[in-house]
Order: structure tokens, then C-alpha cells, then sequence
């Protein structure tokens, strides 16, 4: 008879579901301190605003400018955010289901959509992927009398499978 932790042994905490760094913990608290937006961020920087937030959760990297101009703008310490110039491990989420409602959209969106989208795109294209590297990624707020809405255009260079 399995004892009263259960057949596999005590329960595991739960997972953070987005698990941050506290790289990243402590630059959006240096974001929020200073009242500043990613899109005031992205204007210091010279980049655009989801960029910058890729950046501050570790999956993007900064030249030094751009690590300077941040430290600047958060009222950090250079050598502090000095990791931003290293390159990332990417795609980090925990669990790999996202729980966060918003997070979980975009994976639905993919569940229902996905496979007709990767066919109009293979249509229209030929047998390929778009880039995730060659990719820009641009959020718009669109007015509309029912309520606003999010516009999300995705970008990415169309790269064929090649043949050997």
C-alpha cells in the first residue's frame, strides 16, 4: 500500500509557469521604478518595444550600446545588465503548455489555425518555414466601436527546404 505521499513519492512544487530570471525579475522592477514603457524603452534603444521586452526576458541579445542605453535609461549599474550581451537559451517557457490566459491564446490560435495556416503558406510559397530569425514581430492596438483590439503581425523571411 502506497504511503500517504503516494505511489511516486512526495508531491513536487509546481512549476513557475513562466519561470523568470532574476536578470529579468530585477529589470522589470527597475522598469516599473522608472515609469517607463518598452515603447519608451524601445526609443532609447532605437528598437521596437516588443524587442526591448524580449530582451529584458532574456531572449534577445544587446550590443553594449544597447546594454549601455538600457542601464542608462533603468538607472542601473552596466555591469549589471552586461549578461543582455550574451547569447540566450531560447523558448524557456515551463510549463511547455502555457497556463497564463493570454499565453495560452497564442497556443490555441496555433492548435486551430496552425495546420491551415503552414498550408496556405506552403501554398502560396512552396515546401519551407518562415523564419523565427529572419522575423520581426509588431503589436498594434486597433480602435473599434465593440472594443479595442489587438492587432499581432508577424513577419519572417520565407526560407525553402533545400534538396540534396
Amino acid at each position: 500500500m502506497p504511503d500517504a505521499a503516494g505511489p511516486y513519492g512526495p508531491p513536487r512544487p509546481c512549476p513557475d509557469p513562466v519561470a523568470l530570471s532574476p536578470l529579468t525579475d530585477t529589470l522589470l522592477a527597475a522598469k516599473r521604478r522608472a515609469g517607463l514603457s518598452f515603447a519608451d524603452l524601445g526609443a532609447r534603444l532605437g528598437r521596437d518595444p516588443v524587442w526591448v521586452a524580449s530582451l529584458l526576458h532574456g531572449q534577445s541579445t544587446a550590443s553594449a550600446e544597447e546594454v549601455s542605453a538600457l542601464a542608462d535609461a533603468l538607472g542601473l549599474e552596466a555591469e549589471l545588465v552586461e549578461p543582455l550581451t550574451q547569447f540566450p537559451v531560447k523558448g524557456g517557457l515551463d510549463p511547455v503548455l502555457p497556463t497564463d490566459p493570454l499565453l495560452y491564446r497564442f497556443y490555441e490560435i496555433l492548435q486551430v489555425y496552425g495546420l491551415p495556416l503552414k498550408d496556405v503558406i506552403q501554398e502560396q510559397f512552396g515546401d519551407g518555414i518562415m523564419s523565427a530569425i529572419d522575423f520581426s514581430l509588431k503589436v498594434d492596438r486597433v480602435a473599434d466601436p465593440a472594443g479595442d483590439r489587438v492587432q499581432v503581425t508577424l513577419c519572417g523571411k520565407f526560407l525553402p527546404y533545400k534538396k540534396w
